[in-house]
C-alpha cells in the first residue's frame, strides 16, 4: 500500500504514517432522480390527470448516454420509456426513444395494437438556444402513434426565463395535420431547504394552438 510519511520536527525520529489518498476519486457512470409534476404537458398535451411523479435512472460512458424513464399520476396513467443518445461535436446529439405504456402487453409490436412507438432525436444546444428534430418510425395503434409522426422545436433562453415553439402533426395534433402545438414561457429556481440541500424548480405556462389550451404546470427536481 503507497503511504506518505510526515515528520515532527519537535520529536526527532518520530514520524506519522498517513494513508494514501487519491487526488481523483472516480465517479459513478450511474444516476438516479425524480420529478414531482402537479399535472404532466408533453408537447403542448397534458397526459393523464392531476400531479405526476417521474423517476429516471441513466448510464453514461464517454459520448454514449442509455437511460429509462417513467411517468405515472393518482389515476393509472403509466409510461415507461427506454432511450439511448451520442452526443456529437459542435452540441449535437443523435439517440432514440422508446415509449411503452405498462398497461399494453410488452411484445406486441403490430400496427394496429403496438404497444411501443420508436421515435429518432436529433438536437442541438447552445448557451441560449436549442433545436429538436424528432421523427417516429412506426405505426402502433396500442401507444397511439400514426407512424411518420414528426415533431420540431425551438427554444430561446435568456436570463431569467426560457420561450419554446413545438409543432408536429400524427399524435401531436387533434386532427393528426401539422401544426402548432406547443408555445411555451418557462421559468426556473433553486428554493433552498438547508444549507446543504436546494431543490431545483420550474414553472410553465403552455399555450396548444392547435386545441386552442392553455396549460400551467410547476416541478420539483430531486
Amino acid at each position: 500500500m503507497l503511504s506518505s510519511a510526515v515528520a515532527d520536527s519537535s520529536s526527532p525520529g518520530l514520524s506519522i504514517t498517513l494513508p494514501y489518498v487519491p487526488e481523483e476519486i472516480p465517479s459513478s457512470p450511474w444516476s438516479v432522480g425524480a420529478d414531482l409534476l402537479s399535472s404532466y404537458i408533453w408537447r403542448g398535451t397534458r397526459q393523464g390527470s392531476g400531479p405526476h411523479i417521474q423517476p429516471a435512472i441513466e448510464f453514461s460512458r464517454g459520448s454514449f448516454t442509455v437511460g429509462a424513464w417513467g411517468t405515472f399520476d393518482m389515476h393509472g396513467y403509466e409510461e415507461v420509456d427506454l432511450w439511448f443518445a451520442f452526443a456529437l461535436p459542435g452540441g449535437f446529439t443523435i439517440g432514440m426513444q422508446d415509449y411503452y405504456l405498462p398497461g399494453l402487453p410488452y411484445f406486441e409490436y403490430s400496427a394496429a395494437d403496438g404497444a411501443h412507438a420508436f421515435e429518432v432525436n436529433l438536437d442541438w444546444e447552445s448557451e441560449s438556444m436549442w433545436l429538436s428534430a424528432n421523427y417516429i418510425i412506426n405505426e402502433a395503434g396500442g401507444a397511439g402513434s400514426y407512424g411518420n409522426d414528426l415533431y420540431f422545436e425551438a427554444g430561446f433562453s435568456f436570463e431569467y426565463f426560457s420561450l419554446f415553439l413545438g409543432a408536429g402533426n400524427g399524435w401531436h395534433t387533434e386532427s393528426g395535420s401539422f401544426n402548432a402545438c406547443n408555445l411555451g414561457l418557462a421559468v426556473g429556481e433553486e428554493i433552498e431547504i438547508t444549507d446543504r440541500l436546494t431543490v431545483p424548480v420550474t414553472a410553465q405556462l403552455i399555450f396548444n394552438p392547435d386545441r386552442e389550451q392553455l396549460l400551467l404546470a410547476v416541478g420539483f427536481t430531486f
